[in-house]
């Protein structure tokens, strides 16, 4: 499964994601972010890319809902809920991710 994580600015909750499940079988994982200032900008390309996004909170899924409607049209995006209060690989971040994802992607395979 081809998996997007995104965030506003791809720094701090879609790169640990991508990172907690880099090595889980079966998933393809990358991330992005909605602001221009984002170290990886979510595109077009990215959008048609994933068969899934996770998007960290309900401001960023309205955002490229309304950005991008068309690339998303049929496609499954799912909003975690999770705000932007956590630092990269942050132990907080990295339960409730792993806690909101596994319904969806299974446990991760990864090891601190």
């Amino acid at each position: 499964m081809r998996t997007l994580f995104v965030c506003e600015g791809n720094r701090h909750r879609s790169p640990t994601a991508e990172r907690l499940y880099a090595a889980t079988p079966n998933v393809k994982v990358r991330s992005a972010g909605t602001s221009p200032l984002a170290r990886v900008e979510i595109t077009d390309e990215l959008l048609e890319w994933a068969d899934v996004v996770f998007v960290m909170d309900r401001l960023l899924e309205r955002s490229i809902r309304k950005r991008f409607t068309a690339v998303l049209e049929g496609k499954r995006v799912v909003c975690l809920e999770i705000p932007d209060d956590y630092q990269l690989m942050q132990p907080e971040l990295l339960a409730l991710l792993t806690e909101r994802l596994a319904p969806h992607l299974g446990a991760p395979h990864w090891e601190p």
